[in-house]
């Protein structure tokens, strides 16, 4: 509750404001949970306690090297259209892969496809049509 005589108030004047001998309360600050002293007296606590506690951990890759790819898998393409062509590539579809069956003779467009998912849809008598990005068709 704050008031109007606080400590430092009352005891102006007087030598050691109530803390004895002098420099009994210079230079506390704030000593609570501090990292300073690691290199130096408090070495032996990061060989201890903390020993990752300098250099770097790690690699992280810059963003711009993530490729951001839409897949699809063969046996999502049934669900999708009820025609024997499909433009993947429209759709928003980068990569077909082969995990599913093929029943039917497709012909798909799509940006890249697995060797696995075109020698199913061979098989199935149907083709794979791979485009590129920039051209669209």
């Amino acid at each position: 509750m704050p008031h109007k005589l606080r400590k430092i108030r009352k005891t102006r004047g007087s030598r050691t404001q109530g803390y004895g001998r002098i420099g009994q309360h210079r230079d506390a600050g704030s000593k609570g949970n501090r990292k300073v002293g690691r290199h130096k007296h408090l070495w032996s606590k990061v060989v201890t306690s903390e020993p990752d506690y300098f250099g770097n951990h790690g690699f992280t890759s810059p963003r711009s090297l993530h490729k951001k790819e839409k897949i699809i898998n063969l046996q999502k393409l049934a669900e999708i259209t009820e025609t024997n062509a499909i433009n993947l590539a429209a759709l928003g579809y980068t990569k077909l892969l082969g995990a599913g069956k093929v029943t039917r003779a497709l012909t798909v467009t799509v940006l890249e496809c697995s060797k696995t998912a075109e020698e199913k849809i061979a098989k199935a008598g149907g083709k794979v049509i791979t485009v590129s990005k920039e051209t669209g068709a």
